[in-house]
């Protein structure tokens, strides 16, 4: 069902990456694993009534400019227009509230809308905080399950 090329997560580095093989050849995934790291990792775009958190940034006076909203590039392509990615960078001015954690919820479970379709079941998310100002997130999609932290009050 699914078959894509593997982005290996490294936790400390909180970053994702391609892996070889011990053939040289790039490691195949066909877990949900990979999608599901691509959906909480990528920005979504911001809705037009969503409240940004940074308001002004180094590329542009205006708060609503292209830029400010983020978003994948690759979203023109999808004719239903459908987002990839999650809203989950809405949250870095937030404050360490119950209002965040539902919030981080919602957007990580909005981001993995495919995997009803995909799998015919919904994807489980819940989040809490691990420590001060840090939310953790664990995401399943058919058996298979992604943890990530999510730092707010930044």
């Amino acid at each position: 069902m699914f078959c894509d090329v593997a982005l290996i997560l490294d936790q400390d580095a909180r970053a994702c990456d391609i892996s070889l093989g011990a053939d040289g050849d790039l490691v195949i995934d066909t877990t949900p694993a990979t999608p599901m790291l691509m959906s909480i990792g990528l920005d979504a775009r911001a809705l037009a009534g969503d409240t940004l958190p940074d308001g002004r940034s180094q590329w542009s006076a205006n708060p609503s400019s292209f830029l400010e909203r983020r978003g994948s590039a690759g979203d023109a392509l999808d004719i239903d227009g459908r987002f990839s990615g999650s809203r989950l960078w809405e949250l870095s001015r937030n404050k360490q509230t119950e209002e965040t954690r539902l919030l981080a919820e919602y957007f990580a479970a909005e981001s993995l809308f495919w995997a009803e379709d995909m799998t015919g079941e919904t994807a489980e998310v819940e989040a809490w905080w691990h420590a001060r100002n840090l939310l953790r997130l664990r995401c399943s999609v058919s058996g298979e399950a992604i943890e990530i932290t999510k730092r707010v009050d930044q």
